[in-house]
């Protein structure tokens, strides 16, 4: 099939905004936009930028903009967004500075990340056995574990295109995963930092989050669940 290829280009050295870039390739319908993205910096300009890794959907590098959907470029199939002779667009994530092309400044996410402090804490002197949890706890945490950090429903979010304090979805689904983790004991610092005016609160639930999410996870459930509990211990 022959498609073209729209890329959003932006050079800080050169450029003072952005700009559309158009590129005809040929592919086959089960490729990826990923192969695309490559084949168009490989063979027709290699000043294209923008970052990937492990190609599989488990990495979360190369979260982007196609077709004015956030998506994973390496699990998006051409055949599920572009016919023959058709054109697909790809630009960067919203809501994180363009450093250049398709790349963003990923420092305000992880940042976010780090504030729920994504790590288990427990003071306890270790058991001689593993710290045992139960089927049904381990569930009600397994969906948060399931997140590859690839900022999809985050910057698929709107009060975070307009309030980049806001921690974001995957900050607070990352935050779950440790609340409802019966052997942790950091629930309530935890909490507390969701409490705040950049925590929980902001969220709208426009469930762009949960449509974004290339893992399936159910992202506005599980922010409310959060809700409910920062509501009870207050």
């Amino acid at each position: 099939m022959k498609i073209n290829v729209k890329i959003l280009r932006f050079d800080p050295e050169k450029d003072k905004k952005s700009h559309w870039e158009v590129y005809p390739v040929e592919a086959e319908p089960g490729d990826r936009v990923l192969d695309v993205l490559n084949n168009v910096k490989w063979y027709t300009d290699s000043t294209l930028t923008f970052r990937r890794s492990c190609a599989h959907g488990i990495c979360g590098s190369d979260a982007m903009l196609i077709n004015g959907r956030n998506r994973l470029a390496c699990k998006t199939l051409l055949q599920d967004v572009v016919k023959d002779g058709g054109s697909i667009t790809v630009e960067p994530i919203r809501g994180l500075k363009v450093e250049k092309d398709l790349l963003v400044d990923m420092d305000p996410f992880f940042d976010a990340y780090r504030a729920v402090m994504p790590w288990f804490i427990n003071d306890d002197a270790p058991p001689v056995t593993e710290r045992i949890q139960s089927p049904e706890a381990a569930e009600h945490m397994d969906h948060g574990s399931n997140c590859i950090l690839c900022a999809c429903c985050t910057t698929s979010c709107p009060i975070y295109w307009v309030n980049g304090s806001y921690l974001g979805p995957a900050a607070i689904v990352q935050a779950h995963r440790f609340i409802f983790d019966s052997r942790d004991h950091g629930a309530q610092a935890r909490m507390a930092v969701l409490n705040q005016n950049t925590g929980v609160w902001r969220c709208r639930t426009a469930y762009n989050c949960t449509e974004a999410c290339p893992r399936d996870i159910p992202i506005t459930q599980l922010i409310e669940e959060v809700k409910r509990a920062v509501m009870y211990t207050q």
